[in-house]
This record gives C-alpha cells, structure tokens and sequence, in this order.
C-alpha cells in the first residue's frame, strides 16, 4: 500500500512540476504590470494609460476584426475537408495536404505569401492578414472538427437516409448539431491563434499592425515597459479565458448532445418521412 502512495505522490509531484514549468512564465508580466517604475508600488497606471496610445487603439481594433474574421472564415473550410477526408477515397492525401502548412517555419511561409500577394499586385491590408491567419488556423480547426467528427455514430444518418431526408437535410438537422461544439471550439481556437500570431503578420501587413506587431516592435525600440507588461497581461488573460469558455461549453453541450441524440434522430427522421 505504502509503494502505491508513494507512486501516486511522485506522479502527482511530476504534473507539478510540468504545469509550473508551462506556467510560472506567465507570472511575471501580470506583477510587473501592476509595479510603478522606479518605486515598486502597488498601481493601475498602466492599464489606464493604454487607451491613451492612438497606435495601440488601432493594433488592437485590427486584432479584433481579423481574429473575427478569421474565426468566421476557418470553420467551414475546416469542416469541407474533415468531410472530404470522410467521403473521398484518398483521405491520407487530403489529410497530408492540410495540415502541411504545420511543417513549413513559419518565416518562410510568411515571406513566400508576402511574394505571392506581391507578384498578383495585392497591397498589404486587413485581407492580407486575415489570409495569412486562416492558412495558420485551418489546420488545427481541421484536426479538431475531424476528431469530433469521428465521435459521430453515422447509424443517425443512415437512419435519416431510411426514412427519406437527403444528405444535406440529414447532415443539417443530424449531424451539424451533435458536431457542432467541435465546430465551435475550431472557431474560438482559430480566434485564438489569430491574437497570438506574429511572424507571418509581420510579413504581410504593410502599415497594419496587429497587437502581437505592436508588442514586438516596441520590445525592439524601447525593450520591456510595465506599459508592454499590462498589454501582454491582457492578451495573456483574454486566451486563458477564451479557453476556458471552450472547455466549458464543449463539455456542457458533448453531454447534451448526448443525451438528446437518439429522441433527435427519431423525432427528424420522422418529420423527413
């Protein structure tokens, strides 16, 4: 008995340590943040001096609409090529090809979309951001609608199919709803992935700058500021929530959709005959 607990000690000593490795960076900016240079006290003049940057209130506005539109524009190209993977017969070539863009450093795919937009006479602008953003986001979506979709029983849609509802009617009615906290975890992800990227932004942006632009260039002029301290503290804060709204929903809605599925199959199916 006594090995046992020492076992389960270690092993929980060793999830410790993992998890203040992971995390313990991320304390310093949040108690910097809140220091008054030079002296040491307790403040909140730098959060209430950030609105006060004209450059910051535009990286943050740009921030936002490209991450929405990034959001937006990544679930569904994700979801056509979770189904491709499904319905066609080469899935490992289309799995392949998605997540490719994984393996490829991110400065040199940034600088041959840079050339690319170049070449076709694109100039810099939020499109150009927004694209570089869904090519970085798509293949996590892709992963993470294709795993949910694997969880998915198909005896729903064949019995859909029985009773006469065509494919897209069964796929709307049956299958979107029961998938679609992976869809929307695809969507917060790529959200996500969007606030938190720089090195392809930095490439294409022109005279935009995103959040992540801003914090990096300023570090290259002036270095580390209890200023750039608060902004890294509420970028830091708003993934961190933004992660926790995902996994609270996704295990709210897994055990609903759960519950409900069959009395869904039946009551759709029936409606479709």
């Amino acid at each position: 008995m006594l090995p046992r607990r020492i076992g389960v000690a270690l092993c929980w000593a060793y999830v410790g340590l993992v998890l203040l490795f992971l995390y313990a960076p991320l304390a310093p900016p949040f108690v910097f943040s809140f220091t008054e240079k030079g002296v040491g006290a307790f403040t909140f003049e730098w959060y209430a001096g950030l609105g006060k940057s004209a450059i910051l209130v535009k990286s943050i506005r740009t921030s936002l609409v490209v991450a929405a539109l990034t959001a937006l524009i990544t679930p569904p190209l994700a979801l056509l090529a979770a189904m491709a993977v499904r319905e066609l017969r080469v899935p490992r070539a289309i799995l392949l090809l998605v997540l490719l863009p994984l393996f490829i450093p991110g400065i040199s795919m940034g600088l041959a979309t840079a050339f690319f937009f170049q070449q076709l006479g694109v100039l810099p602008s939020l499109w150009t951001i927004a694209v570089v953003h869904v090519m970085w986001a798509l293949p996590f979506a892709f992963l993470i609608i294709l795993t949910v979709m694997a969880t998915f029983d198909p005896v729903y849609l064949e019995a859909a199919y029985v009773h006469g509802a065509g494919r897209l009617r069964a796929f709307l009615d049956i299958e979107l709803p029961l998938i679609g906290p992976g869809v929307l975890g695809a969507a917060i992800f790529s959200m996500i992935l969007s606030f938190n990227e720089t090195v392809r932004t930095a490439l294409v942006q022109g005279p935009w700058n995103t959040v992540q632009t801003y914090i990096w260039s300023s570090y290259l002029q002036i270095g580390l500021s209890p200023a750039l301290y608060a902004v890294m503290s509420i970028l830091i804060a708003l993934t961190l929530a933004l992660v926790l709204v995902l996994l609270v929903y996704a295990l709210r809605r897994g055990r609903t959709a759960r519950r409900g599925a069959p009395a869904q199959s039946s009551s759709t199916t029936t409606s479709s005959a």
